[in-house]
């Protein structure tokens, strides 16, 4: 079989992509100068945080993934980032691709809370790739490439961070149950609001003053909420 080895060279934020994308620079080398057709990879990235060393800000922000730092021997555990398919054309003996990776500002993932919390340096990450390989001089034949195909690499938290500031400058994201989305809509436009950012702002104006009626379906929302200043 033809024996694969792959390189990650550098990641940069994509400026034209409709969504926070990375895009991370492989070289993938077929050893012996051989002839490869097309390579079809399944790519899965993790983070390794045992890899790094933290600040104590950073400590805290990531107690709810691991725990306090006296148990982190034990929970300091790789955190899935991304499992993205990877279509190289075809080469011989060496070739350069571009590995696209959709990403998420949603903090109820477990990636997106680590790297939130993350002040600055570098992100460890592990690359795994499996796949298969259509090669042959003179034709063409199939061939797996091992599970155990790999690639270490250390992301600045910079790039990632340039990433969301491209898509969401100065924000931040709720996810919120359907129910609860709905009566947030229904009291924007009751209140003719120009957007998300005033109807959060009234509601939290609003939690100051006398409580809202039974009936009204946002109460679970006042009724929790404290008046915060400006």
């Amino acid at each position: 079989m033809t024996e694969f080895s792959f390189v990650c060279g550098g990641v940069r934020a994509d400026r034209y992509a409709a969504g926070p994308t990375l895009v991370f620079r492989l070289r993938v080398t077929a050893a012996g100068n051989a002839r490869v057709h097309a390579l079809a990879l399944r790519c899965q990235i993790r983070i390794e945080p045992a890899r790094r060393a933290y600040e104590s800000a950073e400590a805290d922000g990531l107690s709810d993934l691991f725990g306090e730092r006296s148990r982190w021997g034990s929970t300091l555990q790789p955190v899935q980032f991304a499992q993205v398919p990877l279509m190289v054309p075809g080469f011989t003996g060496e070739t350069e691709a571009d590995l696209v990776v959709p990403c998420t500002y949603d903090m109820d993932v477990a990636a997106t809370r680590y790297l939130t919390a993350l002040a600055g340096g570098e992100v460890p990450l592990l690359m795994l790739f499996s796949g298969t390989a259509f090669t042959g001089a003179g034709g063409f034949q199939v061939e797996p490439v091992p599970w155990d195909r790999e690639a270490v690499f250390r992301m600045p938290v910079a790039t990632w961070r340039e990433m969301l500031e491209q898509h969401f400058p100065g924000c931040g994201w709720i996810r919120l149950p359907g129910d609860t989305m709905d009566a947030l809509l229904a009291y924007r436009s009751r209140h003719a609001l120009p957007s998300w950012e005033a109807a959060l702002k009234a509601l939290l104006d609003d939690s100051g003053a006398a409580d809202p009626p039974r009936s009204d379906p946002l109460r679970a929302l006042t009724g929790t909420v404290g008046r915060t200043d400006p």
